[in-house]
């Protein structure tokens, strides 16, 4: 895979969040100019990375459905949260990627949905509309990063696609830590489809037992 070119960063702005549990934590959010996909990405720099460290960093696809409105068809809104914490806690960045549904968009990804509810996997439900099963490119992210100064990282994550797309693109992928199991009645056949498709790390016995 080619380097990507260089971006830099356009701003920065301290936000403060509250979540709807109440957990609040203290954000500088980073804009860029030069991202190879023309998206407006985030990233946002949580905690404080200890001297010598590195830092422990999330890539997050956007979610409209489960990060704003709760969905429980997947576990992307909890995995946000516990992101938030945990780097806040390690100190690094949250990188908030305009990636809806995989890359296919939010009225493709509900377009999905539908087929799912017929039977297809979240997998097979995107190849059924003409769809990549994940469309997902990480370029933006390494920019990203090394706009920030960031050349290694502990990657907070239990897809191994984003460490091996971003060990291509430069980034030096220290660790990949995995979330929790974020498991609902609604979400088991989808967190299953991760594990048995594309080699996620979360627990199968989690979800079946």
């Amino acid at each position: 895979m080619p380097q990507p070119g260089s971006a830099t960063v356009r701003s920065r702005v301290r936000i403060p969040l509250t979540f709807p549990d109440g957990y609040r934590a203290e954000a500088e959010v980073f804009t860029f100019h030069g991202l190879a996909d023309g998206a407006e990405h985030l990233a946002l720099a949580l905690g404080t990375v200890p001297d010598g460290g590195t830092p422990l960093v999330r890539l997050h696809s956007e979610c409209l459905t489960g990060d704003v409105f709760g969905s429980d068809r997947c576990d992307c809104g909890p995995q946000l949260r516990e992101s938030v914490e945990r780097i806040s806690e390690a100190g690094g960045y949250l990188l908030y990627l305009r990636q809806e549904g995989r890359g296919i968009g939010l009225y493709n990804k509900l377009d999905a949905y539908a087929l799912q509810d017929s039977g297809l996997d979240t997998y097979d439900a995107n190849t059924a509309l003409g769809l990549p099963e994940d469309g997902r490119d990480y370029t933006a992210a390494a920019q990203m990063l090394a706009a920030l100064g960031v050349g290694g990282i502990d990657l907070l994550s239990n897809n191994p696609d984003k460490a091996a797309q971003l060990a291509e693109l430069g980034t030096v992928v220290r660790h990949r830590v995995p979330t929790g199991v974020h498991l609902s009645a609604s979400n088991v056949r989808y967190l299953t489809a991760k594990v048995e498709r594309t080699g996620h790390s979360i627990e199968l016995s989690r979800l079946v037992g």
